[in-house]
């Protein structure tokens, strides 16, 4: 895989915080969807753990899915995100109200292919926030994003991946893990203790409005990764 970043040219921030959200189960549903789309094609997910591979089946049969049939399905269903995907409650809601006090940033990790697909859905659920769509680290990106201004950051994404990776570019930020209810998230890696936990939107307007708060410097000490 490319280290390469993404091309940032279209992203405009001015001199405010700097909100950047994950798409996929943090602002659109992604499991639900996901698993509807498989019964579609006569498949299921077993949730044995967090993880595609090896646990998307044939209904009838019970027989695993083939890793390259498993990718081809993941595809698919990226392809045709505008039939199946919805925004969680009160995400749009959330967001709005967050954009007019800081900037927003839609960072999801997929095919850069598919991003077309993923500007029409969110626009029409009335989220037309900048939108990066890579398969890389997120944390080169968000570091790359905020270029060191002397700005409050945040991130929200559901993968403790993508939250060390920021943590690592940006130790600056404040982290927010959100982690959807779900039978296969219940397998998820936990972050440290130490990061806030969230599994819906009620608290996040909350959050960020205190680290915001701040001068930027440092993140809020409630959210620190160990």
């Amino acid at each position: 895989m490319s280290e390469t970043l993404p091309d940032l040219e279209h992203i405009r921030l001015g001199d405010r915080p700097l909100a950047v959200f994950d798409v996929d189960d943090v602002v659109l549903q992604f499991i639900v969807p996901f698993e509807a789309y498989l019964a579609s094609m006569g498949l299921r997910l077993v949730p044995r753990s967090f993880r595609l591979s090896g646990n998307i089946v044939r209904h009838e049969t019970g027989e695993a899915l083939p890793e390259a049939d498993i990718k081809a399905t993941i595809l698919g269903f990226f392809d045709t995100q505008e039939t199946w995907q919805t925004p969680f409650a009160e995400a749009a809601g959330t967001l709005n109200a967050l954009s007019t006090s800081a900037d927003i940033v839609f960072l999801t990790a997929m095919p850069p292919r598919y991003a077309g697909q993923r500007r029409r859905l969110l626009d029409s659920f009335g989220l037309p926030y900048p939108l990066i769509a890579t398969e890389n680290p997120k944390g080169p990106v968000v570091e790359r994003l905020h270029a060191g201004r002397p700005l409050p950051l945040a991130f929200v994404d559901d993968m403790v991946r993508n939250l060390q990776s920021v943590a690592d570019h940006a130790p600056q930020s404040l982290r927010l893990h959100m982690v959807p209810e779900s039978a296969i998230h219940r397998h998820a890696p936990r972050a440290p203790e130490s990061l806030a936990r969230l599994c819906g939107w009620t608290d996040i307007a909350g959050l960020l409005a205190m680290h915001f708060a701040q001068d930027g410097t440092e993140p809020s000490r409630a959210a620190l990764p160990t």
